[in-house]
């Protein structure tokens, strides 16, 4: 670092740098007076170094060095970051999609969720007295009620709307549904369910994120610390391990295991259960999940997998371990490219926990894996109410002919078309 650099330096962290009339204004140190830069090409600037000199100044190093930020008319936004010397272009929130998603997204949950909940199985009746619920109609209330994020008490009005509008055969008392959470019959469901309903975005996903997460409950345990002689306490929570796509944040397969097992074995399942509905290009996941095998398992389903090494790693393994090693080792910049997707599951952790809590209500061990699962399960049809409208993708969860008609979902009347975008968005109309 010269001593241009080290001026420049000074410069951008305490001189207030503005742009104006397509040109940066940079305050002098010596002097009351502005310098004006611009970075088109070389760059240049008023400045006698760069004038006469012919030397790339310190002003222009300093307005390299800013992070500044500019807000286009077409809404795009320019940055232009430290010692790159780049512009990077991003684009902003397709709002108009957004606004008409969140709109009717109460209402559209209800018509998918129901669509979705067609494919469970109903297992025989055996015995007398009145018929149990039916599997269908426990995964709609338990699914709806962590939807709501109501109490069973405050949640018994919303199962009565949703017998009326059909999506229940009987009525549902909202205590009853703590009872289904209860049921480890539901478990095996509730992950066929996951993977069904982000099945409609296997044309948009190919590269995918591996990551796990807790959710806290209200349940704490205790046990004896024998090195200070003291009994102490902690919160218990339930982990899940998550594959999802990183361009809708839909999650595409999940484990819930004990809350102390190990990340990297389970990355392996969750690649090939995501195999089973979607093309593979990319898998990105952080250094817990290194190893050969994964590296492998990637490989057998078509993709590369880019996680990165740690600093002891070595490329003596050989195989697939050693040319991905190299890769990380000469072409690092462009390894991390792509590793850098993987930041996307942690917006869909964020996305989940922001909107129906982290932490269950649930007490028992089977009801808080249940009731995590239904977070993800609701994650999933927000997903898709979002891409519906952004990307125009018309869900068909248990068709065998995806051209065929779009779905014609019973118990739901069509309301009349309106003239304005903002009452149409809010119809909650089951023909999309």
């Amino acid at each position: 670092m010269d001593a241009r650099d080290q001026r420049a330096i000074v410069i951008a962290a305490l001189a207030k740098i503005n742009r104006q009339d397509g040109a940066w204004l940079v305050p002098s140190q010596s002097a009351e007076k502005k310098y004006a830069v611009k970075l088109d090409g070389e760059g240049s600037c008023t400045c006698l170094d760069h004038t006469e000199g012919g030397q790339c100044c310190k002003h222009i190093r300093a307005v390299r060095i800013v992070l500044r930020r500019e807000l286009g008319m077409d809404g795009t936004i320019i940055e232009t970051r430290e010692v790159l010397f780049q512009e990077k272009k991003t684009y902003k929130q397709d709002w108009s999609a957004y606004l008409a998603a969140q709109y009717v997204e109460k209402h559209r949950f209800q018509v998918l969720l129901h669509d979705l909940c067609q494919g469970a199985e109903e297992p025989p009746y055996r015995g007398n007295g009145r018929r149990p619920h039916s599997t269908r109609d426990a995964i709609f209330s338990m699914a709806y009620k962590v939807y709501s994020t109501f109490s069973s008490r405050r949640f018994t009005s919303d199962l009565v709307d949703a017998h009326e509008r059909g999506y229940l055969s009987r009525r549902i008392h909202g205590n009853k549904v703590s009872a289904f959470l209860e049921n480890p019959a539901f478990t095996p469901i509730l992950h066929k369910l996951i993977a069904q309903s982000a099945k409609p975005l296997s044309a948009v996903e190919t590269d995918f994120a591996v990551d796990s997460s807790g959710f806290s409950s209200s349940k704490f345990e205790r046990w004896y610390d024998h090195k200070y002689g003291a009994e102490r306490q902690k919160c218990v929570w339930v982990k899940a391990h998550v594959a999802c796509g990183v361009k809708t944040n839909v999650v595409t397969s999940v484990r819930i295991l004990d809350k102390d097992a190990a990340d990297s074995p389970q990355f392996g399942p969750l690649v090939k259960s995501t195999r089973e509905n979607f093309t593979i290009n990319e898998v990105s996941a952080d250094k817990a999940y290194l190893s050969n095998e994964n590296f492998e398992t990637v490989a057998d389903c078509g993709g590369t997998a880019f996680i990165p090494f740690k600093a002891n790693s070595t490329g003596g393994k050989g195989g697939l371990f050693e040319k991905m090693f190299g890769y990380f080792q000469y072409r690092k910049e462009e390894f991390l490219a792509h590793y850098h997707k993987r930041s996307n599951i942690e917006a869909c952790f964020s996305m989940m926990k922001r909107k129906f809590g982290d932490a269950v209500r649930s007490k028992t061990d089977t009801a808080m894996v249940n009731e995590v699962l239904c977070k993800i399960l609701c994650h999933n049809l927000c997903c898709l109410i979002q891409e519906q409208h952004e990307l125009g993708i018309d869900p068909v969860f248990w068709r065998d002919d995806a051209e065929s008609a779009k779905p014609e979902f019973s118990g739901v009347a069509d309301e009349p078309q309106v003239d304005s975008p903002v009452q149409s968005a809010l119809c909650w109309q089951v023909s999309f």
